[in-house]
């Protein structure tokens, strides 16, 4: 089942700009090590289904996956062959909106960092931007 919101205020949105680097959700907060985006976009909700499809395979029941993304913006478009001046389009997918240093998965309770990064690095070939690795900053 594709990530969506269950219900929305409005049917169809603008499409806006990305400005600026994240404010929020750019720490690891859940689990020990985290996946930061470094550039901006937009992360549709069939990429996020198949990122976690393939880091629950690369851990294999040894830590816990945290999605720290949700896809609430819906994106249209208009059909193939059709003639300018006929309306926006129909709702084709769901996307997150990214801003640079947005953290977008978490892995927890894993204790060998050689799979974490196997995980990782699966996930970030699913990614259509480039992406790094976090660890958690002990508190002093």
């Amino acid at each position: 089942m594709a990530l969506m919101p269950k219900r929305v205020r409005w049917r169809k949105q603008q499409r806006g700009t990305i400005k600026g680097n994240a404010t929020k959700g750019h720490t690891v907060a859940y689990g020990d090590y985290g996946l930061q985006a470094l550039e901006p976009t937009w992360i549709t909700a069939a990429q996020i289904e198949s990122s976690r499809v393939a880091a629950t395979r690369a851990l294999a029941g040894r830590g816990r996956l945290f999605i720290r993304i949700f896809p609430h913006k819906p994106v249209t478009s208009l059909p193939e062959e059709t003639r300018m001046g006929k309306g926006k389009g129909d709702i084709s997918y769901w996307a997150a909106v990214v801003k640079p240093g947005t953290v977008l998965f978490e892995i927890g309770g894993c204790s060998d960092e050689e799979v974490v990064k196997k995980a990782f690095n699966r996930m970030s070939h699913k990614l259509p931007i480039k992406v790094k690795l976090l660890r958690r900053k002990e508190a002093l």
